[in-house]
């Protein structure tokens, strides 16, 4: 046995040697930010030996008896997450409804056409909700008003599970022993809880008057906050064990709202395009849209959908976690110190951070802006490599470039650089996108001409700028000028399933009708893949 103790948090653990750190931390409950689930391919689990001067990775590195191991704990107070969404006009007709009954002084609730109890006095005014948009990353949670059908107020924080697994097939990987599955369930309802108990805390609402949640997060979300094994989603034909459209107890999913509480999940789309999708359709009304329109939301997997005149075709990528900073040897999340705007003009390099603090890392938004000003200014040439600007418009840009392990790099800061691996994990991600974007457009018999307008859904889409889209080639050139920002529709569409039950059976009908691409199936698949790696455009035309 070997006896290690963790620091900061003083907790000692006996464990079997040749344990690693990172499995010993998870079984004394300290938390290691793992998010290649202990692959040693991130770099996110570094802690100190001892003298607290020796950085190792705790999930390669074996404990030995005595090791005092010395953990770094995360501030994720500044952490920006969005709640913001384009606001979406709908009637007030909740599934959760309160009647008085004055004869026998009690108020009865129901959900639907079911009574699901009763309440002594009048309380029909006390009617709520909670929309919980289930990012992979972040979790957000809206409270609002049943009977106005406004929102009360948002609290939000990372998803716990991130720091375990960072997208979605680490996930299910991690889900294959009983105690992987316990974690991510329980580790979520705790986090929701104390984000319900915040919200309703700030609002001056009692909890027990919260009668119903809407989960709005991809098929493998769902599965993990019902805690459902997502292990049918790891192995082909990819089948979900949960689709959607259904009502569950609250008190069966560890939430702890009313006791008549119900959890309402929207219908899946498919294995990979989920219910957030599905709530993304309905907050942009996209089946009812003339014309050409292409929703995409972007993260750790790249979800989109196609309308030509209301007849919907969607798909799915996996984008990968570089756009949530991860796999980026200075990415970090939207937190204080992250560079989240990069631009270059004829005065030099123009760069800001989150609280406008001393760059720490790159986040999403900041690395797409500086690939995308990196190609435009010929630092990084079409194939993905990091060169001499000796053509460029800038010369001071050479400036610089400089080496690191050999390697190629551009500096943001002294100690903050991109590296040319950071290239390449943003060529994988976009490439993914982009090759999702081609074969939907190929589906419908259109060009990226065709298109009348680009929807671009969700937190990390919401901040960034249409010329870094293209000039990555993430998207077409052919979209510019027709791209608009929707915002967290995730959050906005699960709430017009909280406060419209019409809205329900819509999407539900809608929803089987809705043509699903499986991209593997294209024999030219890889052709199309290796294409979009590139930062080239013109072949595209």
């Amino acid at each position: 046995m070997a006896r290690v103790k963790f620091l900061p948090n003083d907790v000692t653990i006996d464990v079997n040697e040749q344990v690693t750190i990172l499995d010993a931390a998870r079984l004394a409950g300290v938390r290691i930010e793992s998010p290649c689930n202990g692959t040693g391919k991130c770099g996110k689990c570094r802690v100190t030996l001892d003298d607290g001067e020796t950085p190792v990775l705790a999930c390669t590195t074996v404990v030995r008896d005595g090791v005092s191991v010395h953990v770094v704990e995360e501030d994720n107070r500044s952490l920006e997450i969005l709640s913001h969404a384009n606001h979406v006009e709908t009637s007030v007709d909740p599934y959760i409804r309160k009647i008085f009954v004055a004869t026998e002084g009690r108020t009865l609730v129901y959900g639907g056409a079911y009574l699901l109890g009763s309440e002594k006095g009048d309380g029909v005014d006390k009617n709520y909700g909670v929309v919980v948009d289930i990012g992979t990353t972040t979790l957000v949670a809206s409270l609002v008003d049943l009977t106005g059908g406004h929102e009360l107020g948002t609290a939000s924080s990372l998803n716990p599970q991130a720091i375990h697994a960072q997208d979605v097939l680490s996930r299910i990987t991690f889900c294959a022993e009983p105690e992987g599955m316990d974690i991510m369930f329980g580790e979520f309802a705790k986090e929701v809880n104390r984000l319900v108990g915040e919200v309703s805390t700030r609002a001056g609402i009692d909890r027990e008057n919260i009668y119903e949640a809407v989960y709005s997060g991809n098929t493998c979300m769902l599965h993990l906050a019902t805690g459902t094994n997502p292990r049918s989603l790891g192995r082909y034909p990819y089948t979900p064990a949960l689709t959607g459209g259904q009502v569950l107890s609250a008190e069966e999913m560890g939430l702890r709202i009313s006791k008549y509480g119900l959890v309402y999940l929207p219908p899946v789309i498919s294995g990979f395009v989920g219910a957030d999708i599905t709530s993304g359709i309905l907050a942009t009304r996209l089946h009812e849209r003339k014309g050409k329109t292409l929703f995409v939301d972007i993260g750790t997997n790249g979800e989109m959908v196609l309308s030509v005149d209301g007849t919907l075709v969607a798909s799915s990528t996996a984008a990968g976690p570089a756009f949530e900073g991860m796999n980026i040897t200075f990415g970090m999340r939207a937190e204080r110190g992250a560079v989240e705007e990069f631009s270059v003009t004829e005065r030099g390099v123009s760069l800001k951070t989150i609280g406008n603090a001393a760059v720490r890392g790159i986040c999403g938004s900041g690395l797409l802006d500086i690939v995308g000003e990196l190609v435009a200014h010929r630092v990084i040439d079409d194939k993905g490599k990091l060169v001499d600007p000796a053509n460029g418009i800038y010369p001071f840009l050479k400036d610089r470039l400089g080496r690191e392990n050999d390697k190629p790099v551009f500096y943001l800061s002294p100690g903050v650089y991109l590296s040319q691996k950071d290239v390449r994990q943003v060529q994988l991600a976009k490439g993914a996108v982009r090759t999702g974007i081609e074969f939907l457009l190929r589906h419908g018999g259109i060009t990226a001409r065709d298109v009348d307008e680009v929807l671009i859904a969700g937190s990390f889409g919401y901040h960034l700028r249409e010329e870094s889209l293209i000039s990555t080639g993430l998207l077409p050139a052919e979209f510019r000028g027709k791209v608009e920002f929707v915002g967290n529709t995730s959050k906005s569409g699960g709430h017009v399933f909280l406060v419209n039950k019409e809205a329900r059976e819509e999407i539900t009908t809608l929803v089987k009708g809705i043509n699903v691409l499986e991209l593997a199936n294209y024999p030219d698949f890889d052709k199309v893949f290796v294409k979009s790696l590139g930062f080239h455009q013109e072949e595209w035309a």
